[in-house]
C-alpha cells in the first residue's frame, strides 16, 4: 500500500488516489529500490540493492541490453535517455518515481480511454484500467508503443468508479490482467523509447 501522504505530494494530480494505489499494487513493487531486468521471457537475477547508488549501477549496466524496470511503479528506465550517464538516482527515489510513473500511466489511461471512445458508462472504466495496466507491463496497446505515443489529453471519465466497484462487488481488477503471465519483449521498450524526451514525462 502506497503511503497516502506520498500520493498526495508526488502522484500525478489527474489520477485519484485510489487509482494510484491500484496501479502500484497491480504493476509496481513494494520496495522503491527494486530493479527488474528482463529480456524476452528471461528474467535476470540481480542483487537487491541496499542503496540508490547500488541500484543505479545495476540500471546503468543493463539499460540498452534488456528491459529495465525500476522503483515503486516499475518505471521503464531508459525512456528519454540517449546515454546511460544521464540516468540518475531519481529513478529509485520514492517521490520522483511515483511522479514519473503516475504521469506516464495517466497518459496510457487516456490513450486506452480514447480507443474505447472515451465512454461515460459506469461499467467501462475497470476494463480501461485493466487494459492500461496490461499496456504498462507490455509497452504496447493495440499495436501502439504507449511509452512513445503522444498524450491525447482530456479527462479520464469515471475513474472513481474502480474503487467503488471493488468495494461493492469485491472485484479485484488489479490482479486480473493477463500481462502477469506474458513475456515483456525487448522491442517494446527498445531503441525507440530511448529517443523520447524524459523532461516531458518526468517533470524535469
Amino acid at each position: 500500500m502506497v503511503d497516502a501522504v506520498l500520493i498526495q505530494q508526488c502522484a500525478d494530480p489527474s489520477l485519484k488516489p485510489a487509482i494510484v494505489e491500484q496501479f502500484v499494487d497491480a504493476a509496481g513493487a513494494p520496495d522503491p529500490l527494486t530493479v527488474t531486468v528482463k529480456s524476452g521471457s528471461r528474467v535476470f537475477l540481480v542483487p537487491m540493492p541496499k542503496t540508490a547508488d547500488e541500484a543505479l549501477v545495476i540500471i546503468r549496466e543493463n539499460v540498452g541490453r534488456a528491459v529495465v524496470r525500476v522503483g515503486l511503479t516499475q518505471f521503464p528506465a531508459g525512456i528519454g535517455v540517449k546515454d546511460v550517464s544521464q540516468l540518475n538516482t531519481d529513478l529509485v527515489d520514492e517521490c520522483e518515481n511515483l511522479r514519473m510513473g503516475t504521469r506516464m500511466f495517466a497518459k496510457i489511461l487516456r490513450i486506452v480511454a480514447k480507443w474505447y471512445g472515451n465512454p461515460k458508462s459506469d461499467e467501462v472504466f475497470p476494463q480501461i484500467f485493466e487494459d492500461a495496466v496490461y499496456a504498462w507491463k507490455t509497452g504496447e496497446f493495440e499495436g501502439v508503443g504507449v511509452f512513445q505515443a503522444e498524450d491525447p489529453g482530456g479527462v479520464i471519465a469515471n475513474e472513481g468508479l474502480l474503487a467503488k466497484r471493488e468495494v461493492t462487488e469485491g472485484v479485484d481488477v488489479a490482479t486480473s490482467s493477463p500481462a502477469d503471465t506474458e513475456p515483456l519483449e525487448d522491442k517494446e521498450l527498445g531503441a525507440a523509447g530511448m529517443r523520447i524526451d524524459l523532461s516531458r514525462i518526468g517533470g524535469k
